[in-house]
């Protein structure tokens, strides 16, 4: 056996070497594609100060770039709410507010709030959701979602899990899954 290289076993080092380089570039852009974007991380939390929020009066904020409505609920939409709107209410110093990402659930429109019926409509194909963004009628199959939250005092942080949220969780009234309409 000679000691020397031949050309054909240095163009095989060569390839062999080129291509470990290439991969490990391809692997680095895929790790890079599959993490967030900076203003993905940057917009992880909306803070909101409800204190003086009023009753019966729409509020939309802006988190991670998808609108988030809000509504402090009045003693009217507290009688007529059924168990699941309950269940989906948001308690702050004593008021109960309900939140959402304001996507409808059949194409991601965004709906209309209507104060009179207190309800939501999507104009796009005809859905509708009740004032805790349950779905009523129409294409939507799922109620809108409630993203993550923590209460601190008047304050709503959104994209924060707390232990209120992770219990609208577990009951399953988060929306990420179709509700029991006798509830």
């Amino acid at each position: 056996m000679s000691e020397e290289i031949n050309r054909r076993d240095a163009m095989g080092l060569a390839l062999g070497t080129c291509a470990a380089v290439g991969g490990v570039f391809a692997l680095a852009g895929m790790k890079k594609a599959w993490d967030p974007l900076p203003s993905v991380k940057a917009a992880g939390t909306t803070t909101v100060d409800l204190s003086n929020a009023q009753e019966n009066v729409l509020y939309t904020e802006t988190w991670r770039g998808k609108p988030v409505f809000i509504i402090k609920k009045n003693e009217e939409m507290i009688k007529k709410s059924s168990p699941n709107d309950r269940a989906r209410e948001i308690d702050i110093n004593g008021d109960k507010y309900v939140m959402f990402v304001a996507l409808c659930t059949h194409l991601g429109c965004i709906p209309a709030y209507n104060s009179e019926p207190k309800d939501f409509f999507c104009a796009c194909h005809g859905a509708t959701y009740d004032v805790s963004g349950i779905n009523v009628s129409g294409p939507a199959p799922l109620p809108m979602l409630i993203p993550a939250f923590k209460v601190d005092g008047t304050t709503l942080i959104i994209g924060e899990e707390s232990e209120a949220y992770k219990k609208i969780v577990a009951n399953g009234m988060d929306g990420s899954k179709p509700l029991d309409k006798k509830a």
